[in-house]
């Protein structure tokens, strides 16, 4: 299931931007379950700043060690903590809890950018 609420990117990060104009950025159902059980998620700090498609942590499962793209441009304002004592949140709840990272958008008119769901799905039917 692809919630239609999020915005998606190639590389399987989504976005949801809140009302205050900050978006939450996670990995999709889809990357977790390639990844299999994720064992540590490396984050940036607080107040980095990331331009589009920079890499900005990464995911490690025991299968492997995959990047994390930044889908937009902004300052990183809020980080899972809760992934350091649980990382296994990001498959367990790849939309709600196992969120990784909040960012202020520089641009936040580029969310138009990013696939909607339809489009996701159609990217992962390819």
């Amino acid at each position: 299931m692809i919630p239609n609420d999020l915005r998606y990117t190639e590389e399987h990060e989504w976005v949801r931007v809140d009302a205050d104009g900050v978006a939450v950025v996670g990995i999709t159902q889809h990357a977790q379950d390639s990844l299999g059980d994720i064992v540590y998620v490396d984050l940036p700090g607080e107040g980095d700043e990331f331009e589009k498609n920079d890499v900005f942590g990464s995911v490690e499962s025991v299968k492997a060690v995959s990047d994390l793209y930044m889908p937009l441009a902004g300052e990183i304002v809020e980080l899972n903590e809760a992934l350091d004592d649980e990382p296994e949140l990001v498959n367990a709840e790849p939309y709600e809890g196992g969120w990784l990272v909040k960012v202020k958008l520089a641009n936040p008119e580029d969310i138009e950018h990013l696939l909607d769901a339809d489009a996701y799905e159609a990217l992962l039917s390819e």
